[in-house]
């Protein structure tokens, strides 16, 4: 029933480098299913596991006061990465058996975990799965990081073909607005130069009958001038014939006898 079961299950795997002060690097690999997992941890030399049943998980998180899934999700986060706040543990516990721990804190307060190894029966083949495992992961991340990185680019693209092509509409949008208003500019120029011609004739014309006006009041007023003076000059004469025919006879003939005396 229990392999039944398992084979229905969604399993999740996990491989942690565990690095704990004063002990070489250790490689955590972890199966995890919806009620058990199985923990598998190697040195490079030798190898240990720990097979979590479900009677065993369920006993553990009911001793937490924990669901059996919060209890495994919590088991995987601290498995799958080390956490920084968390202190980890992996010590002899007498018969070639290990004991790896980890802390963690829960509503102030600070808790441990602890679960029991086994020297594995095949050190090298447990060895050799974990090696594998991170060979696959690694070439699966790099795929993933191709794929992600086409994505991305062929993304950048389009943005970069959806930019170049708003660029190239504001620029002709740009040339056809400077166009119509440098037309509208041209007009409204246009417009202001004919009335400054149509202006300037004006004034010209205006300019050209005041001349005339006044060279047509300087003949005439030279011609009255004229004729002023030839009349003057004929009363003159007239007015001096008038006074020698005026002059007495007499006057001539009592000098004359002034003198006989």
């Amino acid at each position: 029933m229990e392999s039944s079961s398992t084979a229905t299950e969604t399993a999740r795997h996990s491989c942690l480098k565990l690095e704990i002060p004063s002990t070489n690097p250790l490689f955590v690999k972890g199966t995890w299913f919806d009620t058990h997992f199985d923990l598998s941890v190697t040195d490079g030399l030798r190898a240990w596991v720990c097979n979590a049943t479900e009677e065993e998980v369920q006993e553990r998180a009911a001793q937490w006061d924990q669901p059996v899934a919060e209890y495994i999700e919590l088991a995987e986060r601290y498995l799958g990465f080390q956490q920084p706040c968390s202190v980890y543990r992996f010590v002899d516990a007498g018969d070639d058996h290990k004991r790896l721990s980890w802390t963690f804190e829960k509503e102030g307060t600070k808790l441990e975990w602890r679960w029991k190894f086994q020297l594995a029966p095949d050190s090298q083949k447990i060895t050799a799965g974990i090696l594998d495992f991170l060979m696959d992961a690694n070439i699966s991340l790099s795929v993933e990081e191709v794929v992600r990185k086409t994505q991305s680019l062929k993304k950048l693209k389009v943005e970069a073909e959806k930019c170049l092509e708003q660029s190239q509409r504001f620029t002709n949008e740009k040339m056809e607005f400077e166009s119509e208003i440098y037309a509208k500019f041209l007009g409204v120029l246009n417009s202001k130069k004919a009335k400054l011609r149509e202006h300037r004739d004006q004034l010209s014309k205006q300019g050209k009958a005041s001349v005339d006006e006044e060279e047509s009041t300087d003949k005439t007023e030279s011609y009255d001038s004229g004729s002023d003076g030839k009349e003057s000059e004929e009363e003159a004469a007239k007015n001096i014939t008038s006074t020698s025919k005026d002059i007495p006879a007499g006057r001539g003939r009592g000098q004359k006898r002034a003198k006989r005396k």
